[in-house]
């Protein structure tokens, strides 16, 4: 039997290409021509309706689906991101391992954190300051 690929795997390598060319400048390149052919055939169509109605038709189906493109692109590079972070994490020694989930966490659980971390880094630099102050005035003449 044949080695078929899931319907999944061809729609994800498929809006993958689609994605990859989409940022390239060869898709701003057609996109600039199809708009300037456009607006060339404006006098021959005499700026009717019609003429403008398949521009903003084009324009919004373009829209539509590229904003399931990029968020598609934008949840795949956050995924990456996190997974990259998650293992530097559980690499180093001494870090807070409920870090790694934060991910899944709630908005007000996520503010309370960000709070914490303020006040741990305000902290963290007046013990420094201290610590400088006290070492330069035990070394002053």
């Amino acid at each position: 039997m044949a080695d078929r690929r899931s319907s999944p795997d061809l729609l994800e390598r498929f809006a993958s290409r689609v994605s990859d060319w989409s940022g390239r400048s060869a898709a701003f390149l057609a996109a600039l021509g199809l708009t300037l052919a456009w607006g060339a055939l404006g006098p021959l169509f005499h700026f009717s309706d019609s003429w403008q109605l398949v521009i903003n038709t084009a324009t919004n189906v373009g829209t539509f689906l590229m904003a399931f493109l990029i968020q598609r692109a934008q949840n795949k590079d956050s995924l990456a991101i996190q997974l990259k972070l998650n293992e530097l994490l559980a690499a180093v020694r001494g870090t807070r391992k409920r870090v790694i989930a934060v991910d899944e966490l709630s908005e007000d659980e996520l503010r309370r954190l960000h709070r914490h971390y303020l006040r741990l880094a305000e902290y963290k630099a007046r013990r420094r300051r201290s610590a400088e102050s006290g070492s330069s005035s035990s070394s002053a003449p």
